[in-house]
């Protein structure tokens, strides 16, 4: 399997991607505390630290049985909307991605995408509703097309990781139509969305596990 990325390399993932949103709680709190509940820094730092914990401890042998351990650790360890958001994402990545040890690019591509399409399904959130979906979707779009331009995993999870930080971004200037911060109305405004900010991190952490 030309340039397959291995499960070594997607559970380097995890371990980045919670050592982020522990490094970085006080900020994606801060961020929540002007729109939301201010608990989505801590609710994320929580829950992957338990998640990470967990496979660590079961050692997972394939992909769909590292990310249904990550999945079902969240939903069950962090509330609020982030656990069943973040477990759905992780639950259908692993079931895409099915028994392998080893994925393809394009196979993990699919997965990620089933995973946002797992978030719609639970949020019903769209593009410019100012939630994470304003930087996943740009994320997977721009790493299907690195993917369809013959790009290697790295360079196409760094454009994701690119776009992602784009999107997120943008949604300082939307007014919020999903979740808590849609109560505020025109006053979210002017205030980034922090679940876009943690799925910046999300594929920033992708990008870096997969430079090695």
């Amino acid at each position: 399997m030309t340039d397959a990325i291995p499960l070594t390399v997607l559970t380097d993932w995890l371990h980045r991607f919670r050592d982020a949103v522990v490094a970085q709680r006080d900020w994606l709190t801060e961020l929540d505390s002007a729109i939301g509940d201010a608990d989505h820094g801590a609710n994320m730092a929580r829950g992957m630290t338990a998640a990470v914990e967990k496979a660590d401890q079961t050692a997972p042998a394939t992909a769909d049985e590292l990310f249904k351990t990550v999945g079902m650790t969240l939903v069950s360890t962090v509330g609020g909307a982030s656990g069943p958001l973040y477990g759905t994402f992780f639950l259908r990545l692993g079931a895409t991605l099915g028994p392998v040890s080893d994925v393809d690019p394009a196979a993990l591509a699919a997965g990620l995408r089933a995973g946002l399409e797992g978030i719609v399904a639970r949020g019903k959130a769209e593009a410019g509703d100012k939630t994470l979906f304003d930087a996943v979707a740009p994320a997977l779009d721009a790493m299907d097309a690195a993917l369809a331009g013959g790009a290697s995993a790295g360079t196409a999870t760094a454009d994701a990781a690119t776009a992602a930080a784009t999107g997120r971004d943008a949604t300082i200037a939307l007014v919020a139509r999903k979740g808590r911060a849609s109560y505020l109305g025109e006053r979210s405004a002017g205030h980034m969305d922090p679940g876009s900010a943690s799925a910046t991190l999300l594929f920033e952490t992708l990008a870096a596990a997969v430079a090695g």
